[in-house]
């Protein structure tokens, strides 16, 4: 049976599953799935919209009967990481976008249970209402992300439950032949404990369905934050680009011994400018990377450091002075330290309506406008204001207020390594990819953020302007040639984007072996997202 057949008599069968309206193969709807930030991105056969786990078991009944590979995608806000571009193209895109209940919102024990489909602001707008006395946490992906879809990828927040893996627990998947399984505790009739003890009895198998394609996550706890009595955020403005080493071994200790419980984030100068505003391609004359003037001239008007730190403070009133004056202990004559709560936040907008017109009220007015989406994230609020970034190298602007990257036609790629949280580690890794990003014409906005204890990730950004064909070039040699050489010195990254994936498959590595036996034994036809992660089976 040819691949064309296969698909044409699967999708003669997918429409006695689905109606009419939740099965497209028009080239508008392909297309529309096919964008992308990165530079190229693949076509699918057919998108489909399945809104129960019904559904998604005959989808894939039918799937494996006529050997065509199925993508699923939660939303499709992947930014920068892939979107909702399956690895290959002619894959049928399984949208979840539909299966998008809230089954049930605890607000005594702290938890969610979610389909894919939920977004970050449609869970922010149920505990509101259901659990006032929780906080969910939030990524920067926004408003309209997924949030299970987030805990897959092992993305990341900004309150005390800022790492999303290990404040999750009982996962509902459907595997390639369309078993339904539930881990944890969650195959036991009625076991109370299902969505409060991620490790049930036997062997644990929450995490073989994250980065991986071996099933599709139907549903799943996610566990809330108890509102603090007391928040802070501190963030300090450091001058000095080589005072980034000291900053990071200077808030270490403070990260181990817990005084810091949640992510601190430390952004250069462009990584903040570029939320802000865009590139200045009148001022350059079309120059690339930006000019240094340029740079220092942007710092200045913005009111940002060469680096720049954020975190926060949360839990009873004497915890957070307490770890307030460690934290000043610590971080004594690194920069300016500022910290804000609800009370001088009022008190800065105030300000910087009493100052009018005058230039201390324009820089004042910027500043809070970065602020303040950023300190509501750190309580687990929702924004798209990180969005705006992407739209750093754009050449034309919007006609509207749109903030989608991809209607925008933005170029974005991350590139996210890992590494010990110590300022050697971070200023080598400069070291080595600063250059690259130079030799492409491209300047290099970074963020370091101290996510556990003992490791940080260095989130770094291509932008570039899709529209530019030469542009677009450069971004994807910029991207392999730095993911090539963060693998060398041993920064790989935690997730890439199907682009990035076959250079982290090292040739005999039993690691990637023993995922693809996995993957033969759960899906020996290779149907599930085929090459998301896993290395595709080789088939005769």
């Amino acid at each position: 049976m040819s691949e064309k057949v296969g698909l044409a008599d699967a999708v003669l069968a997918w429409r006695k599953v689905l109606d009419d309206t939740r099965i497209h193969t028009d080239d508008a709807i392909r297309a529309r799935y096919a964008r992308t930030t990165h530079p190229h991105g693949t076509t699918p056969s057919c998108v489909l919209y399945p809104k129960t786990v019904q559904e998604i078991q005959d989808v894939l009944k039918i799937a494996n009967r006529y050997a065509v590979v199925v993508y699923p995608v939660s939303c499709g806000k992947n930014w920068g990481y892939g979107d909702a571009c399956a690895p290959c193209d002619d894959a049928a895109i399984l949208d979840l976008s539909q299966m998008n209940r809230i089954l049930r919102v605890d607000a005594e024990m702290g938890y969610a249970v979610l389909e894919p489909g939920v977004t970050q602001q449609q869970l922010y707008e149920a505990v509101q209402q259901k659990a006032p006395d929780f906080w969910m946490d939030s990524s920067g992906a926004g408003t309209s992300a997924s949030v299970l879809g987030n805990v897959l990828e092992r993305g990341f927040g900004h309150t005390p439950y800022g790492d999303h893996v290990r404040n999750t627990c009982g996962m509902e998947v459907v595997l390639a032949d369309g078993t339904c399984v539930r881990t944890g505790f969650g195959h036991f009739p009625d076991a109370h404990s299902a969505p409060l003890y991620p490790y049930g009895v036997g062997p644990i198998l929450d995490g073989l369905f994250m980065q991986s394609n071996f099933a599709i996550v139907t549903q799943m706890t996610v566990w809330l934050y108890p509102a603090p009595k007391d928040f802070q955020l501190f963030f300090l403005k450091q001058d000095d680009p080589q005072k980034l080493p000291e900053l990071i071994d200077a808030l270490r200790p403070l990260r181990m011994r817990g005084v810091l419980n949640s992510a601190v984030h430390i952004g250069n100068d462009l990584r903040i400018i570029s939320s802000m505003q865009r590139y200045p391609w009148e001022e350059a004359q079309g120059q690339t990377p930006l000019p240094e003037i340029l740079r220092e001239k942007l710092r200045r008007a913005n009111g940002v450091g060469a680096w720049n730190l954020s975190a926060s403070l949360a839990g009873e009133r004497a915890q957070v002075r307490a770890a307030s004056r460690e934290v000043r202990r610590a971080l004594a004559g690194l920069g300016k330290l500022v910290f804000v709560d609800d009370k001088k936040l009022r008190w800065g907008k105030r300000a910087a309506a009493l100052l009018g017109k005058l230039g201390a009220a324009k820089t004042l007015r910027r500043q809070l406008e970065v602020l303040e989406p950023n300190y509501g994230l750190l309580k687990g609020i929702p924004t798209d204001a990180p969005l705006l970034g992407t739209q750093w190298r754009l050449r034309d602007l919007p006609s509207s207020g749109e903030s989608d990257p991809l209607a925008l036609g933005c170029g974005l790629m991350w590139l996210s390594p890992v590494l010990p949280m110590r300022g050697v580690d971070a200023q080598r890794l400069l070291d080595c990819v600063m250059p690259v990003f130079a030799n492409y014409g491209f300047e290099l906005p970074a963020t370091f953020t101290l996510l556990n204890e003992r490791a940080m990730v260095a989130i770094l950004n291509v932008f570039y302007d899709k529209k530019s064909q030469e542009e677009s070039a450069a971004a994807q040699a910029c991207y392999e040639e730095t993911l090539r050489k963060l693998c060398e010195i041993g920064y790989p990254p935690y997730r890439t984007s199907p682009h990035g994936m076959p250079y982290l498959w090292g040739k005999g590595d039993t690691f990637w072996q023993t995922t693809q036996r996995i993957k033969a034994a759960l899906d020996p036809n290779d149907i599930v997202a085929r090459g998301r992660y896993i290395p595709p089976l080789n088939k005769s």
